[in-house]
């Protein structure tokens, strides 16, 4: 029985551990419908293009487009939407991608863009995201948090939609990550990204079946 795949675009910009276990997690049949037929990279040297060739992505279906190459965001976004779009592309994974998505992208794709994100969000109220908030900044941010307000709390490995702002999209899948008393920037990154990597991996299948599910806090997470 034929069975249509959803093809998706992958985009990163630097090392692309999460784009790698996805590709592996695709090999194994562990997406559902779901085929990466882009990886899109925002820098010529990121290292996660030499990892997409490693698990045999093919030179046709990589591409980069660098934001300061364009004049204007509406061009870069143009930029994207034309390799989306010539390989038929229906839904985008950010995974690790540093840049603001243009709008032009987000229309073009309403409801079918998520991001992964090494912390706390909560769906556009107060969380450990934003602009220049990403990596080892989210990480900190947690820690001097937690530290601060003197109460049991844990970090999260999130993924959520994108929207013109940065980290504000409705949130589709929280994963708890306790915190441990001598934990630094770096050993909570260490345990964070293993659970970022699965939640995108199941974020993917879900789209696959169509039963992806808004996930919505009955408090807010920053009292």
């Amino acid at each position: 029985m034929f069975i249509e795949k959803r093809r998706a675009a992958i985009l990163i910009t630097g090392g692309g551990t999460t784009m790698q276990a996805v590709l592996r997690a695709w090999k194994n049949g562990l997406l559902g419908r779901i085929e990466p037929v882009l990886i899109l990279s925002s820098r010529h040297n990121a290292g996660g293009i030499d990892k997409a060739r490693e698990e045999g992505i093919s030179k046709r279906a990589m591409a980069v487009v660098q934001k300061k190459d364009f004049q204007t965001e509406e061009s870069f976004g143009q930029a994207i939407l034309e390799e989306c779009l010539k390989r038929g592309v229906e839904l985008i994974a950010l995974c690790g991608f540093l840049p603001k998505v243009p709008s032009v992208v987000i229309e073009a794709y309403p409801r079918r863009i998520f991001n992964q994100h090494p912390g706390p969000l909560d769906g556009g109220r107060h969380g450990f995201g934003g602009d220049g908030m990403h990596g080892l900044a989210v990480h900190a941010a947690v820690l001097y948090f937690a530290r601060r307000v003197g109460r049991s709390f844990c970090t999260e490995a999130t993924v959520h939609r994108v929207t013109d702002f940065f980290d504000a999209g409705a949130l589709l899948g929280v994963h708890p990550v306790p915190i441990i008393s001598d934990d630094t920037p770096e050993s909570l990154a260490a345990r964070v990204l293993p659970e970022e990597h699965g939640l995108v991996i199941e974020t993917l299948r879900q789209f696959s079946e169509g039963e992806v599910q808004e996930v919505c806090r009955a408090t807010p997470l920053i009292q």
